[in-house]
């Protein structure tokens, strides 16, 4: 939503102020200038990336826009869930347990938790780890250092989007002048006209320039960096399932295990110590039950 705000704040007070010191709108609207910037912005942004990466560059800007990012709720409906497991690790058998991470659909624990359940990724990353600590073979600073590589792993991927479109705004500039250019080129074989039309012809070729540095700094870039914030922030999940399950691995309690992990959650979504507290004996135990 402040994505938008943002963007109708800008172009109001941009063409507003265009039109107060004399401007025409009309003069603005050039199609083909656009065109020619869109269209090779579009090329290469396709050239440079893999199929994969276009397709989650879209599921990246809309998760941005609508800010889909993680919130307080999502960050306690978590540490209930490592609660619950926590939980069913110290005081069921490894069987028991093992019927919780080798199928989470069919889980108690998890259909409680359904958002976790349906985010692949992170259902994948705290049956894997679990399995990997019922299993008492690996030691924590073994797992420790396993969990940092896949975070590194997943903050790549995650992170393409970003990289992608950050590229293409640096170059709009560059093909804002490429639109220019080829506008003057036209302008240039009008020079037996008269001023009015070589005029134009020379301030449509200018919006081209206006409209790469515009789409640039003023909405490719900040939609770039709103995509990595709302990445990131959704990341911190992977860092609290880490920090959590470590602490329990060294010994401590689920109670003191999950606080570990509520001190990696952003401070504004991060919840106090009595609301996880009610969150798991509440929700985490009857789960488990």
């Amino acid at each position: 939503m402040n994505f938008v705000i943002g963007l109708a704040i800008s172009m109001g007070c941009m063409l507003g102020g265009y039109v107060a010191i004399g401007g025409h709108l009309h003069a603005l609207m050039q199609p083909y200038e656009f065109l020619i910037l869109g269209g090779a912005a579009l090329g290469i942004f396709v050239l440079q990336n893999p199929m994969p990466v276009i397709k989650d560059s879209g599921g990246a800007i809309m998760e941005a826009i609508l800010g889909k990012g993680p919130k307080q709720k999502d960050f306690l409906d978590l540490l209930s869930l490592l609660h619950a497991l926590m939980r069913e690790m110290r005081g069921k058998s490894r069987g028991e347990v093992e019927a919780h991470i080798d199928n989470p659909g069919e889980s108690v624990i998890f259909q409680a938790h359904p958002k976790i359940l349906g985010n692949k990724l992170l259902c994948n990353f705290i049956c894997d780890y679990c399995r990997l600590i019922i299993i008492g073979t690996a030691r924590s600073f073994e797992i420790e250092a396993l969990m940092d590589e896949e975070i590194q792993t997943l903050t790549y991927d995650k992170l393409k989007p970003y990289n992608a479109l950050t590229s293409v705004g640096d170059g709009l500039p560059a093909l804002g002048i490429v639109a220019a250019v080829l506008g003057i080129i036209h302008a240039m074989g009008a020079l037996d006209q008269g001023p009015e039309v070589l005029g134009g012809l020379i301030g449509s070729a200018l919006v081209g320039t206006f409209s790469g540095i515009f789409a640039s700094y003023g909405l490719v870039s900040p939609l770039a960096s709103l995509i990595k914030a709302t990445r990131t922030k959704a990341l911190r999940q992977f860092v609290l399932v880490k920090q959590t399950l470590l602490a329990y691995m060294n010994g401590a309690m689920p109670q003191i295990a999950v606080e570990f992990g509520r001190k990696t959650i952003p401070a504004k979504e991060r919840p106090t110590i009595d609301e996880v507290e009610s969150e798991t004996t509440g929700g985490g135990e009857k789960a488990a039950a």
